[in-house]
């Protein structure tokens, strides 16, 4: 028996859901009222099927049947004999509510209702419906089909079985599941500000420009990207709204304070590679700027960030937010780090972090450094994250 998904929603996101799905056999309605957005959704995807087709990838006969899988409509009411739907709209509360109410008025009642929010909580889309049992996140990267993990987000009230089916389904087409608390970022999106913020918090204070900076994190860290190339990548306006959002759910929690430096180059249009200026130039002929490759100052740079993620890593565990497994998962499979920011701890000793940190503090005088309360309790006890 064929499993239908519907996703609202025929951006980026919602196209590459939907080629994830049809891939895996499922009949797709992919939803927009924006009759531009279905016609460039269907002409995007069909490129990339042209193009995996050229690469040997599938098959022509396969391709056209994974096509033939996806419906593009502005019908909502195509949703009402959905197993799964995913909602993938703009960041915009109001709007998700709207949409979740629609979506509960035309689907069964055994039909998952699902949000890809990357920022928004998901309790807060799901209070327009009126059976919140059947709702969860579920938090794709993109580019979709690529990127191996997905964040599933459940409510307070979410059915517990629901979570083991959609565990399963997602699985089932390739993806590597990690659970996280309905929090702010929840698991990827909160421990990576930290990556971004303090590189940008020491180039504010002086003391290296992009280039050392990011030379100094794949260099001693074995990070593939520093943190400017990739806000450079994943685009420098989108990176900016993930921090302005963590940084106002969590309260402005001072770990999360954007920089401005990051808003001013929002605010000029240097959005990075797709702009074609970010905190590199990208115009045809431009030189990139070199590192200065000093050893000393390229490890304490590298110290410095990896002190503050392995602190967001351990407060997130503190805060229950994730598992231990599920944080370090997370962190190589959806960012890529070269280590599980916890198995990282570990290796250069807790007591050793918590010393950096208070270092840290001290001399700035800034609670951002503080050691989380997890942390300071396992290194008095000489405990380990890992036996």
């Amino acid at each position: 028996m064929k499993q239908k998904l519907s996703v609202i929603g025929a951006g980026t996101m919602g196209t590459g859901i939907s080629q994830l799905a049809a891939t895996h056999g499922w009949d797709v309605s992919l939803i927009d009222s924006n009759l531009d957005a279905l016609g460039q959704s269907r002409s995007s995807l069909h490129s990339v099927m042209n193009s995996l087709v050229e690469k040997e990838k599938f098959s022509l006969e396969e391709s056209g049947e994974i096509l033939s899988r996806i419906q593009w409509t502005s019908d909502i009411k195509s949703i009402s004999d959905s197993k799964l739907v995913i909602e993938a709209v703009i960041e915009n509360m109001a709007v998700k509510q709207k949409i979740f109410s629609d979506i509960e008025s035309f689907v069964s009642n055994n039909c998952i209702i699902s949000t890809n929010t990357s920022s928004l909580s998901v309790a807060g889309i799901a209070s327009s419906c009126s059976n919140l049992t059947r709702i969860v996140g579920i938090h794709f990267f993109n580019p979709v089909p690529l990127m191996k993990l997905v964040e599933v987000v459940p409510i307070e009230q979410t059915d517990s079985d629901l979570i083991e089916n959609l565990k399963s389904t997602l699985q089932s087409w390739g993806k590597t599941i990690v659970i996280a608390k309905d929090t702010p970022g929840f698991i990827v999106n909160r421990v990576a500000r930290l990556f971004y913020g303090e590189a940008l918090r020491i180039y504010d204070e002086g003391l290296a420009d992009f280039a050392t900076i990011d030379w100094a994190m794949k260099e001693f860290g074995g990070f593939k990207m520093g943190p400017f190339e990739l806000m450079d990548y994943i685009g420098n306006d989108v990176n900016y709204n993930a921090t302005e959002s963590v940084y106002f759910g969590s309260n402005y929690n001072p770990r999360y304070k954007p920089s401005p430096t990051q808003k001013k180059m929002v605010d000029e249009g240097f959005l990075g590679r797709k702009s074609g200026q970010g905190y590199y130039d990208y115009s045809n002929g431009a030189a990139m700027p070199q590192p200065v490759e000093d050893k000393n100052s390229g490890k304490k740079i590298f110290n410095r960030i990896l002190a503050m993620l392995i602190n967001e890593a351990a407060d997130t565990l503190n805060l229950a937010i994730a598992s231990r497994d599920d944080i370090d998962t997370a962190m190589t499979i959806g960012v890529n780090y070269p280590k599980g920011l916890l198995k990282w701890a570990d290796e250069i000793g807790i007591e050793s972090v918590c010393t950096r940190l208070i270092k840290f503090q001290s001399h700035s005088d800034d609670d951002r450094y503080k050691p989380c309360s997890l942390l300071i309790k396992m290194a008095k006890e000489n405990y380990n994250f890992y036996a």
